[in-house]
């Protein structure tokens, strides 16, 4: 899970790692997946703001900045589909594999070395004491247009499958898949989130 070690790093420490990721599935420069890779865009207008959110600026200069901060991101929602609010807590080494109609609620927590697809949903469900948003482990893979909703944990290495609904909680170490989610085996994530090298 998120812990306070990965709250402390600076924001471009953490964007760096989420830079490494993209450079290490397209196995080329870092530098050419900033220039073309919408993921990125979002995530260093989410990195800024977070960062400005969680900084010690006094008040008012912090509401000042937070609002040209909802303008940009919004303006990076619009040009990428995706919607990363500032207040979610996120992990280092994020990859947004594609393109568009990603997101993700304010509550969210989202561990490190993580993988969402398009059409990702995570967001708030439930009602009364059960009403929330998803803790999501490290090393958690989401693939295409899952939805993740409901004050629910999912574990450390999972993979959650194309188009499932995931409603309660995870156990680390797993694959589920479906409407609703079920475990289907326990080989874990790496395969999907660290590419071998080509032979």
């Amino acid at each position: 899970m998120l812990d306070d070690r990965l709250q402390d790093m600076s924001w471009h420490a953490k964007y760096s790692a989420d830079i490494n990721r993209y450079a290490l599935y397209a196995r080329g420069s870092g530098f050419m997946q900033f220039l073309t890779q919408q993921g990125l865009w979002a995530l260093l207008a989410y990195r800024i703001s977070a960062a400005i959110y969680l900084g010690k600026s006094p008040g008012w200069i912090k509401r000042i900045l937070l609002k040209v901060c909802v303008a940009w991101q919004k303006i990076v929602e619009i040009i990428t589909g995706i919607s990363i609010p500032y207040t979610t807590k996120i992990g280092s080494g994020l990859y947004i594999g594609h393109y568009g109609t990603i997101i993700v609620h304010p509550d969210t927590s989202i561990g490190e070395n993580c993988n969402i697809s398009q059409g990702v949903t995570i967001g708030i469900s439930g009602r009364g004491d059960k009403r929330g948003a998803p803790i999501i482990g490290n090393r958690v893979y989401i693939a295409a247009n899952a939805v993740v909703v409901g004050k629910i944990i999912i574990g450390d290495d999972v993979v959650i499958g194309a188009n499932s609904l995931v409603n309660r909680d995870v156990p680390s170490h797993c694959t589920v898949l479906g409407v609703p989610a079920k475990i289907i085996n326990e080989h874990g994530a790496d395969d999907y989130l660290f590419p071998s090298e080509p032979s």
